[in-house]
């Protein structure tokens, strides 16, 4: 079992909480939206959840580094740093859909060994700990058996994020799953864990887009890699496949590595 600092579990849930708090009273209402220099939207929502939680961790662990989607890295070597992503989703936060989700995750030597996935409208909270049984508030959630590609339910954000060798492979992967939908952004790997979704594969993701996700899904008995069947890092160049059973990762990355 991972050895982590007394009550880091209830610390994530109190950043949880603290973003949540800055989200939640912005959901559906007028607020202006920007664009950032990848033409990503992004909104006071993200900015203030995430101001939120990096001045909690910096009061509680000094030391510790953090990374995160709106404002970068501090002390990004240190052997404990926490990976923020205030609104993963900041599509659907704006059309009102409360699919999107806050992202905490805790890196140990680089290591993701504590993810959140948290919906705050919805007052959803999925924790996943290295070594430990994913919890949905509380209860412990698992994957559910699917170990062929033909009766796989496969989900993506969109298909507008695959480039055109991308949008191929991922093609062929769907030709070869039972069925195939769209939309969801982290919510999408919460279900997975839950055991509703049996295959998650996109790409162009970064490392506050995944490294919470990977505790939460392999604690739900799920696995993570890229597309290559590889181990996910903060070097992984964001091509992702999450599998509720871990046979369907190597099958998939079979499909999406394949010389064309």
């Amino acid at each position: 079992m991972t050895q982590l600092p007394d009550g880091i579990s209830g610390f994530a849930g109190n950043l949880a909480d603290a973003a949540g708090a800055e989200i939640v009273p912005r959901f559906r209402t007028a607020i202006d939206i920007e664009s950032k220099a990848d033409e990503s939207p992004v909104t006071i929502a993200d900015r203030e959840a995430e101001a939120a939680m990096r001045r909690l961790i910096n009061e509680r662990y000094p030391g510790h580094g953090i990374i995160g989607e709106e404002y970068g890295s501090e002390n990004a070597e240190a052997e404990f740093v926490w990976v923020l992503d205030p609104v993963d989703g900041t599509r659907a936060f704006i059309a009102g859909k409360p699919i999107f989700g806050t992202l905490i995750a805790l890196l140990q030597g680089g290591r993701p060994v504590l993810g959140v996935i948290d919906q705050p409208v919805l007052r959803e909270r999925w924790i996943g700990i290295a070594g430990e049984q994913t919890t949905l508030n509380g209860a412990p959630v698992t994957t559910r058996d699917c170990p062929v590609l033909s009766d796989a339910l496969l989900n993506s954000t969109s298909p507008d994020m695959f480039d055109a060798e991308a949008l191929s492979r991922f093609q062929a992967l769907s030709a070869e799953c039972g069925s195939t939908q769209y939309g969801g952004d982290c919510y999408g790997y919460a279900l997975l864990a839950g055991g509703h979704i049996d295959l998650v594969v996109e790409t162009d993701l970064k490392p506050y887009d995944f490294c919470a996700l990977i505790p939460v899904v392999e604690g739900a008995g799920g696995r993570m890699c890229d597309w290559r069947g590889e181990a996910l890092s903060l070097d992984s160049a964001g091509d992702v496949i999450a599998a509720g059973d871990p046979a369907l990762a190597d099958a998939a990355a079979d499909i999406l590595s394949a010389d064309y």
